[in-house]
């Protein structure tokens, strides 16, 4: 994948995945950490508020007990249930109802006949006088009794009415009692914060909570433990708590007050907290991945220099470019530093490695070329030879003396152009630098190629950021039209096929295998000249649509002895590199038969100084 294809994205990947990873691990565990202790907190709160309301009816019940008593020991209540008068025994008894605030007061004689009965259902009284408690109070006992009711449970306290003396009897017993209600639901509720319900015989009697609520709360007066139920109003979590000890066993049977939390309030709760710790995780994910960006960035951004000449150099095959050392800057880093300045080493040495090899290259092809030049020199002096032979005729003609005169000045003119390409190639050239304008200087250069003859046009595609180059103008200029010309060759080349066995025009740039020609006709524009600025250096290129060359050629194409061309020397390429090489530039070609050549020369915007070739 071309994402993970550099350093910096991996990285930024590795890391901002590493954070996203740790950040949504963290969150949610912190939710279910939360999750749990709310769950664990809900079941603490269930359990605390029944103990809660177990001690809210036991300290009512005890006050009721204590009050009764206390009714039970006055003298007046005693000598009214002794007159066995039900009207008499009313007019007493309704005053200690009123003080007692009691849902239900029972007083019955000796025999456990009703007395008085007020409060709860119309028969509460009479069902109340045939409980146990009433036959336990008459056998001198206290005891206590749940009742259902139509709107609740009534809680009912029983005691004796005792005689002490002329002899120690019973006279009756006196009940008192106060309604598991709705009411009292309600100001259980406000204590604790917990719905509450009271049930008894499998049905729900009294709530917090609404009537059609009532059948789901039924199924839950016979379980036991803490468990779920799904109600109207949400879903609830409830704890059945016995009201009697007969009814304490495991399940409860008997007289029943459930305890009920919500759970959906507990989960909006839990809800908020999610969603307020899901936006921080969006935002540290954010914060994260612009620090993972950040410090990528940062490890990375030193070797951006290091990777960009490294790609420039895989693209042009020049070793001699150098890294910009920048100091001072905030993203600098000491390890890239340091591998930047080896690398600029290394290249100083290959540069220096490349001069020496240059020049032993130079003296090595003026060794092969003497043949070439010895062959080059015998044939212009064999025609002055055989032009002074005719000369010394003594019959010779005007005619043939001038026709001799001329070959002898044709000749001459031959070999001062071989022993001048010979000298260019072989003595060390001294350069000139100055500040020139490139586009400028390429367009001459393109004007004097088009001026050697009939040809296709030259395009020209310049960067006009280049202000000026430091460099030689009339050794560049030389090397550019040499270039151009040949370019304009191997094009025309193409267009117009040279004849059978005879090699394309040129000193050797644009030749192919065996003399062939291509026959396809040049895609617009045939020849282009282009101009780029990359950093402190310049890109100049020369691309042609001509018949290319031949791969098996590339690496000779610069050899001082290697042309196709008739009549050349084959220096005219080696001369342009040398002049190129000396002004501490490159020179690359890349070639597809049939298709065209490229030429790519790399020069510094600023040169110290060029060295002699």
């Amino acid at each position: 994948m071309k994402v993970l294809s550099s350093l910096r994205s991996r990285m930024f990947l590795a890391s901002a995945l590493l954070a996203v990873l740790c950040i949504g691990m963290a969150i949610y565990l912190v939710s279910m950490r939360v999750t749990e202790e709310a769950e664990r907190t809900l079941e603490r709160e269930i359990i605390a508020t029944g103990a809660q309301v177990d001690q809210l009816r036991a300290d009512r019940t005890q006050m009721f007990m204590l009050m009764a008593r206390l009714i039970a020991d006055l003298p007046t209540l005693k000598a009214t249930i002794d007159t066995n008068d039900p009207t008499t025994v009313a007019d007493v008894a309704v005053g200690y109802q009123r003080q007692l605030s009691a849902s239900l007061f029972l007083l019955t004689n000796q025999r456990g006949e009703v007395l008085y009965a007020a409060g709860g259902s119309p028969r509460a009284g009479e069902i109340a006088a045939h409980q146990p408690a009433v036959r336990d109070a008459l056998a001198g006992l206290e005891s206590l009794s749940l009742l259902p009711q139509p709107k609740g449970i009534l809680q009912v306290v029983t005691v004796p009415v005792r005689l002490d003396q002329p002899v120690p009897s019973v006279l009756g017993t006196v009940s008192a009692g106060f309604l598991l209600d709705d009411a009292l639901a309600a100001q259980l509720k406000k204590i604790t914060g917990s719905d509450i319900a009271f049930g008894m015989d499998g049905q729900i009697l009294a709530a917090t909570l609404p009537r059609e609520d009532y059948p789901a709360l039924a199924e839950r007066l016979h379980a036991s433990g803490i468990s779920r139920v799904e109600l109207a109003s949400g879903e609830y979590e409830v704890l059945p708590q016995p009201l009697s000890a007969a009814a304490s066993g495991s399940p409860p049977s008997g007289p029943v007050a459930l305890i009920l939390r919500s759970r959906t309030l507990q989960l909006q709760a839990l809800f908020a907290i999610n969603r307020d710790l899901g936006a921080a995780a969006v935002l540290a994910v954010l914060l994260a991945t612009i620090l993972s960006f950040a410090v990528a960035r940062t490890i990375t951004r030193p070797l951006a220099a290091i990777t960009s000449v490294m790609r420039d150099v895989a693209a042009t095959g020049d070793l001699t470019q150098k890294i910009a050392v920048r100091h001072g800057n905030r993203w600098d880093d000491e390890d890239a530093r340091l591998l930047a300045t080896t690398l600029n080493t290394l290249t100083d040495s290959v540069a220096r490695f490349q001069r020496e090899m240059s020049q032993k290259e130079r003296l090595t092809a003026l060794g092969r070329l003497s043949t070439v030049i010895a062959h080059e020199i015998r044939n212009p002096l064999m025609i002055i030879k055989g032009s002074l032979h005719t000369l010394r005729r003594r019959d010779v003609t005007v005619e043939a003396m001038r026709e001799a005169v001329a070959d002898i000045d044709e000749e001459v003119a031959r070999l001062n152009r071989i022993v001048n390409e010979v000298l260019d190639f072989a003595r060390p050239i001294s350069f000139e630098l100055t500040e020139v304008d490139l586009n400028a200087l390429c367009r001459e250069s393109a004007t004097a190629a088009q001026a050697s003859g009939a040809g296709p046009v030259i395009q020209l595609d310049l960067d006009s950021s280049i202000a000026s180059l430091m460099t030689d103008p009339e050794r560049l200029r030389s090397a550019l039209v040499n270039m151009l010309v040949n370019a304009r060759h191997a094009v025309a080349a193409r267009q117009e096929p040279p004849a059978a066995n005879a090699g394309p025009t040129g000193s050797g740039l644009h030749p192919s295998a065996g003399g062939r020609a291509f026959s396809a006709p040049p895609d617009p524009p045939p020849i282009t000249v282009r101009t780029a600025l990359r950093d402190d250096r310049v890109a100049l290129t020369i691309e042609d649509r001509g018949i290319g060359i031949d791969p098996a050629d590339l690496s000779r194409l610069f050899d001082p002895y290697f042309t196709t061309k008739r009549g050349g020397t084959g220096l005219g390429l080696a001369i342009s590199k040398n002049l190129i090489e000396g002004l501490h530039g490159t020179i690359a070609v890349a070639s597809t038969p049939g298709a065209g050549t490229t030429i790519r020369i790399d020069l510094p915007l600023e040169a110290a100084g060029a060295a002699p070739r």
